[in-house]
């Protein structure tokens, strides 16, 4: 097995903005006549896609949730979160992101970024963190029903970067997901995917108990020898020897 695809995950990997989230679905809530519940997004809303959210936070209230409306609530969102951005002199986001993409693209090997957001959000962020160049493919919010914990993004991912590149012969085992929340790892071994937990949304014993690895920050990330850990040229009974502590 060798490794040949780096999956990110968007909201809490790359962007720092799961609290400007939490914000505009309060506020979305509030022009509905609706209240968020203490704690409520925290179980809800991490992790899974605007979509699902919505639907679930609407449902628990008694209200029918037509496609049509769902739609309107989703572009109501998603504009306010452009303008929320638009409004912020820099984008939030994660030490060592930029510089991993760049290695991941170096060796080289494709990224992908897998996310229950709006593709009009990804590619706002990816453009205003000058990323836009190290990302073959985007599965946005818009391309599946199915939210995290579901595999679907994941495995549209390798479907979609094998359309990009024929020779790669890409199989989800080939690929590395790396991902801030519970939903997001469970999807991605549901795929048949090794997956990188990096602690920025939940602590890092926590990571360490759901990923293959963990790591406190990207900057931590030794991705030489993850990669030599696919190749089999490196040993490892477990998360520690190709991952630093913390």
């Amino acid at each position: 097995m060798s490794l040949k695809a780096v999956l990110f995950d968007f909201n809490g990997v790359i962007v720092n903005d799961e609290r400007v989230h939490e914000k505009l679905i309060e506020q979305l809530l509030i022009e509905e006549n609706l209240r968020l519940k203490p704690g409520e997004y925290q179980e809800v809303c991490l992790g899974r896609s605007d979509r699902a959210c919505l639907l679930d936070l609407f449902t628990r209230r008694g209200r029918v949730v037509t496609e049509a409306y769902l739609m309107q609530l989703l572009e109501r969102k998603s504009q306010a979160y452009q303008q929320e951005l638009a409004s912020l002199e820099e984008v939030p986001t994660y030490p060592g992101v930029a510089a991993l993409m760049a290695e991941i693209r170096s060796v080289p090997l494709p990224v992908g970024v897998v996310s229950g957001a709006m593709r009009s959000e990804i590619e706002l962020v990816l453009e205003r963190l000058d990323l836009t160049q190290h990302v073959s493919i985007i599965v946005a919010g818009d391309d599946i029903k199915a939210s995290k914990p579901e595999p679907d993004g994941y495995l549209m991912a390798v479907m979609r970067l094998n359309d990009h590149d024929p020779e790669l012969q890409l199989q989800p085992e080939h690929c590395l997901v790396i991902e801030d929340t519970f939903a997001g790892i469970e999807a991605a071994k549901r795929a048949g995917m090794q997956v990188v937990g990096v602690a920025n949304t939940y602590p890092y014993h926590m990571m360490q108990r759901q990923a293959n690895w963990a790591v406190d920050y990207l900057t931590e990330l030794e991705f030489d020898r993850v990669q030599r850990v696919f190749d089999g040229t490196e040993r490892t009974d477990g998360i520690e020897p190709a991952i630093s502590e913390g």
